[in-house]
């Protein structure tokens, strides 16, 4: 059985050292929270303001480390609330799509690009995925059988790096969507006759 945990991954923000220090102050360092399921990643205290052209969303957690690009991760809601674009892109992946303006206790930056839907994505270690049969950049279903709302979920990209932890990650329009609980697991169907 091809079974995988899923995650629901809220908004967040991903900034580099630059941007810290603007929205943050001068040697400002990131505190953390908790640590998160991925090694080395971790939910930070600090939170910050996006400011879309329509309205904007308060108390947004940036996660650490910092990294060599600014990213805006939302819910597709979340960016048509705030009035920009829906663009699904793999992280990392944000030339060419919206930017906004993020705010914090102590300036604020503007950033050109980096907001983005995330493609939903499962994180595999290279162990898991030859077990699956699956390999880097596989797009694939997960079928979820939640008791009332059950979906297949299609486009689903595979990650595999030996720093990862096995889970899958979506978004949480697609986790209200399929009445997600703790403790899900998802089944990976390489094709689909749906």
């Amino acid at each position: 059985m091809s079974q995988i945990l899923v995650e629901t991954s809220a908004r967040h923000i991903h900034v580099t050292k630059e941007t810290l220090e603007v929205l943050f102050g001068k040697g400002h360092e990131l505190t953390k929270k908790k640590d998160l399921s991925q090694p080395g990643q971790y939910a930070c205290e600090e939170r910050v303001t996006v400011v879309g052209p329509k309205k904007e969303l308060a108390n947004v957690s940036i996660l650490g480390p910092c990294r060599n690009a600014d990213q805006v991760e939302l819910s597709a809601t979340d960016a048509r609330s705030i009035g920009l674009p829906i663009v699904i892109r793999e992280s990392g992946d944000v030339a060419g799509t919206p930017g906004c303006k993020l705010v914090g206790p102590c300036g604020e930056v503007e950033i050109k690009e980096g907001v983005i839907v995330a493609k939903r994505h499962i994180h595999l270690v290279p162990e898991t995925a030859e077990k699956l049969g699956v390999k880097n950049k596989d797009i694939v279903w997960v079928r979820i059988n939640t008791p009332e709302r059950k979906a297949v979920l299609g486009d689903v990209v595979v990650r595999v790096s030996d720093t990862f932890a096995d889970a899958m990650h979506i978004d949480t329009d697609e986790s209200n969507a399929i009445g997600a609980t703790p403790d899900l697991y998802g089944e990976i169907v390489k094709e689909c006759n749906c």
